[in-house]
């Protein structure tokens, strides 16, 4: 029946056609070729750097000791030592960001061009898409990881204290040349966000649109409008779920649904919750519902927490009223 199928919805997006995007096989024709290899040796990297996030342990102990002890020159060395390597961990999952945002714009630039539609890109480029969401869900996976691990901030903020005083004391520091002042203040900013994957792919979309002033928003809102109502109708559809052949594919589905609200949200003037959004908003968090709640409670902060301010207060009415408030047993009740 081939890798996209159409199909047919209940009151959404006026009538507009849904497609099923076999997200487990698509390979690039010959057309897709050029930007498929040029994403691909990012995304060959994302699983490492998800396996490196997970085992991130911190320096917490180091640390403690260290400022417990701030006459004890061998414990400030003990703490010194066991941070700068863990910061070159962190300016590497940084630096990989920096390369996840150029292949998004690259992903953005094929599927929205003209002359075709971005539907038509779908359908024509399955290859493009499943990296795209591919793109979406290690987005995702990382910023569960790090939300959960608050020794990435503490031990790059103990770094840039001691650096700091380092130089006041005119002492050598050997870290300062893995990441120096200006890459830091970067960092700062990037680790301070709650989901800074996320924001940097929101402030990437965005700048793409910005920049392509030539391309009509809607070429970039319906890839995006589109993305996520095909996740939503696989999902809630047991058709199409019985297609899948590995059972992440579940997961992979709701992280990459979130994700393209959440781009849309950030892109489009009214954003995602707005009535006229062509996505079905109402649908999309009733599939999230019906997940086991230790599954999704990771994606439906990120719809409560990274959606722009303007959005907000139409999730939290939304979002309640569907599933509740945060931490509550009842909101997975029917």
């Amino acid at each position: 029946m081939g890798n996209l199928i159409k199909v047919l919805t209940r009151d959404i997006d006026h009538n507009a056609a849904h497609f099923f995007l076999d997200f487990e096989n698509a390979q690039p024709t010959e057309s897709e070729k050029e930007i498929y290899n040029q994403v691909n040796v990012v995304l060959k990297d994302a699983e490492g750097i998800l396996e490196d996030l997970q085992s991130y342990r911190g320096a917490g102990h180091e640390i403690r000791e260290a400022i417990q002890h701030p006459a004890d020159e061998k414990l400030q060395e003990k703490a010194w030592g066991a941070v700068v390597p863990l910061v070159g961990k962190l300016k590497k999952f940084y630096e990989f960001s920096q390369r996840l945002e150029a292949a998004l714009r690259g992903l953005l630039g094929a599927l929205t061009s003209t002359p075709y539609s971005p539907t038509q890109h779908l359908e024509r480029e399955q290859a493009l898409a499943k990296q795209f969401a591919e793109i979406l869900h290690f987005t995702l996976r990382f910023d569960e990881l790090k939300m959960t691990n608050p020794a990435i901030q503490n031990d790059f903020s103990y770094y840039r204290r001691t650096l700091s005083r380092m130089r006041i004391n005119n002492v050598p520091a050997e870290g300062e040349n893995e990441v120096n002042n200006e890459l830091a203040n970067r960092m700062s900013l990037f680790y301070a966000e709650a989901t800074p994957m996320l924001k940097t792919l929101s402030d990437a979309t965005t700048k793409f649109v910005s920049e392509n002033k030539n391309l009509p928003i809607e070429n970039t809102t319906d890839c995006l409008s589109t993305m996520a109502s095909v996740c939503r109708v696989m999902l809630e559809t047991p058709e199409y779920r019985s297609r899948f052949t590995n059972e992440e594919t579940v997961s992979f589905c709701l992280r990459v649904m979130v994700g393209v609200i959440i781009l849309y949200d950030h892109v489009h003037p009214v954003g995602a919750f707005a009535k006229t959004s062509k996505i079905d908003m109402k649908g999309c968090i009733k599939v999230l519902k019906d997940q086991p709640p230790n599954s999704v409670e990771g994606l439906l902060n990120a719809l409560r927490y990274t959606i722009t301010l303007v959005s907000q207060l139409f999730a939290h009415i939304l979002l309640s009223n569907l599933v509740g408030e945060p931490g509550e047993e009842k909101a997975y009740q029917d």
